[in-house]
């Protein structure tokens, strides 16, 4: 399997052979992988990422307030942006798992919370939906600026890693200065497929995310009391039904065809891709569904990393406190260093 480093960045491949995800027999369930990837004791200890932290606000396009945490290391040889997934933030667990070890392996860290996740639904008065890209865009922009010339690289997850392959799109028309690298650890691609392996799917899927939204909904409409009004939509019993009467109400859109359109990524969609990708997924993934990977378009700055096992933003190994897919990122980011220090004048 290809795996595209910085000879990419100027047309060339390379191969590279390296392990894959091979957790213990007992620890390969999807619903264990995926469940235990978020509980919170995987957090637990010392972090000298979130000791190292400071909070900014950036201001960013049609006015629009994102706050992160940026973790400047005192060895910092790059930087790496995190995007969090749906109703995570940017003190979600696996950010926080995944942040300390990047940080333990002399990474700048910058966490940014979405609009309206984490402790920022006061900042701006409109509500998140996942098509608002170029705040996200123009936020990724201001922190790249924080690597002073040095390597920049963005792991996303799951919705997340959606709005990372968006950035990734959008990199051909204006590029991101420092940007080396993208990866997307369970990448969502169709939200109406999604949304339905939510609903329809093991019940404690549909009952997290919806108690996490429901709960996010309720502190905006109380922030906001005079713009909304959640409490019907509150009532309905599918994250669909919510997630199309929201869109109508609140949205520019017509339904949630149209909405779910606006960041469907399928068939030749990254087909254009103008800087190194790499998406890690799973065969088993109960809410992203394996075969829209395989029916991407390929593309010689994609790389697909399919796994037999992960779950959804699993990948635990050893299992439940290793993660396998931080030190392959560690990896991928220190090839692009070394080349880069090759190739500095001596």
């Amino acid at each position: 399997m290809k795996e595209i480093s910085a000879a990419a960045a100027h047309g060339k491949s390379q191969e590279r052979r390296r392990d894959g995800f091979t957790p213990q027999p007992w620890a390969r369930n999807a619903h264990i992988q995926s469940i235990f990837a978020s509980l919170k004791l995987r957090a637990l200890g010392t972090n000298e990422m979130v000791d190292a932290s400071r909070e900014i606000i950036l201001d960013c396009t049609n006015n629009a307030r994102l706050l992160g945490y940026y973790s400047p290391h005192p060895r910092g040889k790059a930087l790496v942006l995190l995007l969090h997934g749906w109703e995570g933030s940017a003190d979600s667990t696996y950010i926080l798992h995944s942040g300390r070890y990047f940080y333990r392996n002399h990474f700048d860290i910058f966490r940014l919370n979405l609009r309206d996740h984490g402790e920022t639904h006061h900042l701006n008065e409109g509500i998140f939906h996942g098509a608002l890209l170029d705040e996200v865009v123009e936020a990724t922009h201001r922190v790249a600026e924080l690597a002073a010339g040095r390597p920049f690289f963005i792991v996303g997850f799951s919705l997340g890693g959606n709005f990372a392959l968006r950035i990734a799109r959008s990199h051909g028309t204006r590029p991101i200065t420092g940007l080396r690298h993208i990866v997307c650890v369970s990448p969502l691609l169709d939200p109406y497929k999604a949304t339905l392996c939510i609903d329809n799917g093991m019940p404690i899927y549909r009952y997290y995310f919806r108690k996490k939204w429901k709960r996010s909904l309720k502190q905006k409409g109380d922030l906001f009391p005079d713009l909304y009004d959640f409490k019907d939509i509150l009532q309905l019993h599918s994250t669909l039904a919510m997630t199309d009467l929201l869109i109508q109400r609140y949205s520019d859109f017509s339904d949630y065809r149209e909405y779910f359109n606006q960041y469907t990524l399928l068939g030749d969609a990254l087909a254009d891709l103008t800087i190194p990708v790499t998406a890690i997924a799973s065969e088993d993934d109960p809410v992203i569904p394996a075969g829209d990977f395989h029916e991407l378009t390929k593309n010689s700055f994609l790389e697909l990393d399919m796994q037999p096992y992960g779950g959804h933003c699993g990948f635990l190994h050893p299992f439940p406190f290793g993660c396998w897919y931080e030190p392959h990122c560690t990896r991928i980011f220190d090839s692009y260093i070394e080349a880069s220090h090759r190739h500095e004048p001596s």
